[in-house]
């Protein structure tokens, strides 16, 4: 039934190289599964409990009396009822919204009981959903973890992971990096972690075909220091941090379709600024305004958009009656070709990877793939030989469908652990 629909729908080529060859390879990871240390997990478990109950201690000091932490119900009540803080607002049900975002908000105003929680929240679904629950899956006969990918629940082509999921161990801080040290390499083998640099932001500038960014990325600057410095006209030598930390912010802001609303959350700072940084930088690189109109315009003609392999990411509800849908569909439309593409890059490299290092005699068993970066246990001892064949065949994936106008570039390190190669 399906396959003529390939053929109608100008999809065969993408189906029989990034499709069906992908499955197999699929297979073959999960089978290999990767070795967690159960006796990390457990201290990790004891140290984020102490921490977390002395987080609880601290927010019943602060509260003026005892809650449950947990409870939205009795938070929403002492923050905006008994504390009478600003910026409150109602659920359907009547009970006050304490969501993540609300209370970063309230911690960057200097709340310090929203920041006691935020931290307390942090510890608690750390310790619930990786420490607690990753030794309940290691396999009995292998001792190792199975993963399960799903290679089409995503809309843009990107795969899943579930079972446990091990694409979404926060890596931003540093307990959640503390997790990654237990994902450990077998007796004599060690992890290598194969990362593609800032791969989006590489796709963006092929696509909407932004010279300075191409420049930089052909040049190996640093490509926040080099958008810091055309936004903010500070030289790249010396800069300071928070300019190069808020163009990073807009730099994969405007990926994903930022508002300055929500720019002005992630920096701090008022709405009027975010949207001032948001047009200068619209105005120092007007081609990614042009790509941004165009995916618009094309969304709403057609119904999709298409990544640069061909692979179609379909908006049906496009030119829906609500304003809301609109502007989501608006917004996925210019991300989903960059994600998309990188995407597909990942496929591209996964499917090839096996039989190119076959070819070279090199033993590397890929065992992972997190988004833009793939982990292969390899013997102690031959990481020089492993490494450059990694890196190779991520770099040149594009080929020989797509030349990438932008060099693709890949970070690759050896460890004992998953944290200590990354």
């Amino acid at each position: 039934m399906l396959k003529p629909r390939l053929v109608a729908e100008s999809a065969t080529t993408l189906y029989e190289t990034l499709e069906r060859p992908l499955a197999p390879v699929l297979a073959r990871m999960e089978a290999r599964g990767i070795s967690v240390d159960r006796s990390i997990l457990s201290h990790l478990s004891g140290d984020f409990a102490q921490r977390a109950a002395a987080f609880e201690a601290e927010a019943h000091e602060l509260a003026g009396e005892s809650f449950n932490l947990g409870s939205p119900k009795q938070l929403g009540e002492i923050l905006f009822e008994k504390m009478g803080l600003e910026g409150g607002t109602k659920t359907k049900t009547g009970a006050w919204a304490t969501g993540a975002g609300l209370l970063e908000g309230l911690a960057l105003k200097g709340v310090p009981l929203a920041r006691t929680i935020v931290d307390w929240r942090q510890l608690t679904k750390l310790k619930g959903t990786y420490t607690d629950a990753l030794p309940t899956y290691i396999n009995a006969r292998t001792r190792r973890v199975h993963t399960s990918y799903s290679q089409a629940s995503v809309l843009t082509g990107r795969l899943s992971s579930n079972d446990p999921n091990l694409q979404n161990i926060p890596v931003r801080t540093a307990d959640g990096r503390k997790i990654r040290t237990a994902f450990v390499a077998a007796p004599g083998k060690l992890l290598v972690s194969a990362d593609y640099s800032q791969i989006e932001l590489r796709v963006l500038a092929h696509i909407a075909d932004i010279g300075a960014l191409k420049t930089a990325f052909e040049e190996g600057l640093d490509i926040h220091a080099m958008t810091a410095s055309e936004m903010f006209n500070v030289p790249v030598k010396d800069m300071p941090s928070d300019i190069r930390r808020s163009a990073k912010a807009v730099n994969f802001g405007i990926i994903y379709g930022i508002s300055a609303f929500g720019l002005a959350n992630q920096l701090g700072i008022g709405r009027a600024e975010a949207g001032d940084y948001i047009k200068t930088y619209f105005d120092r690189f007007p081609g990614i305004k042009d790509y941004m109109e165009e995916q618009r315009r094309r969304v709403k003609a057609e119904g999709f958009v298409t990544t640069i392999f061909g692979r179609k990411i379909q908006f049906p509800n496009a030119n829906s009656k609500n304003p809301a849908e609109r502007s989501f569909v608006e917004r996925a439309s210019i991300n989903a070709p960059i994600q998309g593409s990188a995407a597909d890059i990942i496929r591209r490299a996964m499917i090839r990877m096996e039989p190119a290092l076959k070819a070279q005699n090199i033993e590397a068993d890929m065992l992972l793939q997190v988004h833009d970066e793939l982990i292969f246990e390899i013997p102690t001892g031959t990481e020089e030989l492993a490494i450059p064949a990694i890196k190779h065949i991520m770099e040149s994936a594009t080929e020989p469908a797509v030349r990438l106008s932008v060099p693709i570039a890949v970070d690759a390190h050896a460890a004992g652990n998953w944290d200590e190669a990354h």
